[in-house]
């Protein structure tokens, strides 16, 4: 029996077709992955990963017949690189060191894009399922910049502290000098009534 990316001819003809006449009735990708799902068995992500799978596979001729007319395609991926993860993550960490959901950071992030904030949540997932190293090192990197900041506070706290008790001191001893000025010119205006 011969297969199409895993499902049988046969299947993956009419999975095809299901997908092909729910478009053309105006049905969204997601709620046609959920109605395949429920209909064949299959999971719903399954179906997904299926379909965008099939799509991709433009090079093989048997795809190519299946999908012809159908207009189906799919969106060219659009991956992350290292330096937009690792900028992403550092994002998330540091908003989930507020005590704000990832959840809610990524929908921050998204700056309410559905879409955009799915792919992030996506994004940070994976990375803490299949590398959850890179997730502790950045965590370590913001934590260091963080205990920098906190020591760079500490600092100018004790540089004013420092000076408000030079300050201080200043102005007690000119504050002791004009009570000693006053009390002489007291005792001038006294010695003059007198």
């Amino acid at each position: 029996m011969n297969k199409i990316n895993g499902y049988t001819e046969d299947e993956a003809r009419s999975f095809v077709q299901y997908i092909y006449a729910g478009r053309r009735a105006g049905s969204t990708l997601t709620s046609l992955f959920e109605g395949y799902a429920r209909q064949s068995g299959r999971a719903k992500g399954s179906v997904r990963n299926y379909y965008y799978a099939l799509l991709r596979s433009t090079g093989d001729e048997k795809v190519r017949a299946l999908l012809r007319g159908t207009g189906l395609k799919a969106e060219p991926i659009h991956a992350f690189s290292d330096e937009e993860t690792d900028r992403l993550l550092r994002a998330i960490l540091t908003e989930k060191s507020k005590g704000i959901s990832v959840r809610r950071a990524v929908l921050n992030l998204a700056g309410g894009d559905d879409r955009l904030m799915l792919r992030y949540q996506n994004k940070y997932r994976n990375v803490l399922a299949k590398q959850p190293e890179r997730i502790e090192k950045l965590m370590e990197e913001c934590g260091g910049a963080k205990r920098r900041v906190e020591r760079a506070i500490d600092g100018l706290y004790d540089r004013l502290a420092l000076s408000l008790r030079r300050e201080n001191a200043r102005l007690r001893a000119k504050v002791k000098k004009l009570c000693e000025e006053n009390s002489r010119l007291k005792e001038q205006m006294k010695n003059l009534h007198s």
